[in-house]
């Protein structure tokens, strides 16, 4: 009689349950996009706490409104460069998804990148709304559910790598 494997080996955990968590990453993003899209004018701001605003802001660039006045080429170059990342994010998640913190950051960065994408094809620029600020030094550049993935994702990147090199 031939047993089943009840837990996966590293090299063969399944794909599904992090594409899920991309998922849920992807759909939080884009429901707090809506929410703030809907009650908020570009440019309104609402102070939440003395370090953090609400603000509606579109970044037709890429992090930290890179490019942002390009002309409109980085819209189509940046929807292809999320796409193709997306794409070799899941040909790596299903090579090593038993690799926990590494399918984490991978999933992190899948959903922002997405949730992103999302934006630029829909709305042809990223639609932006946490505000940071800190009294004398200013306000951080605008940003969203997505990047704060991408952030939190490349930091476990690090700390992965920093794990590996250690052992």
């Amino acid at each position: 009689m031939a047993t089943k494997k009840i837990f996966p080996s590293k090299s063969s955990a399944s794909l599904t349950p992090w594409l899920g968590i991309a998922f849920i990453i992807i759909l939080i993003d884009q429901l707090t996009k809506i929410t703030i899209t809907r009650t908020f004018q570009l440019g309104e701001e609402k102070v939440i706490t003395s370090f953090f605003n609400l603000v509606l802001a579109y970044n037709k660039g890429a992090a930290f409104s890179f490019l942002h006045d390009a002309g409109g080429w980085q819209r189509h170059f940046f929807t292809a460069i999320g796409l193709a990342a997306a794409a070799y994010i899941i040909y790596l998640l299903k090579k090593h998804g038993g690799q926990r913190m590494f399918s984490w950051a991978l999933t992190l960065v899948l959903g922002g990148a997405l949730g992103n994408v999302i934006d630029r094809v829909v709305y042809g620029h990223v639609v932006d709304f946490l505000d940071f600020h800190w009294e004398g030094l200013g306000h951080f550049p605008a940003f969203n559910v997505a990047d704060a993935a991408i952030c939190v994702g490349a930091a476990l990147f690090i700390l992965d790598e920093l794990r590996r090199v250690n052992k």
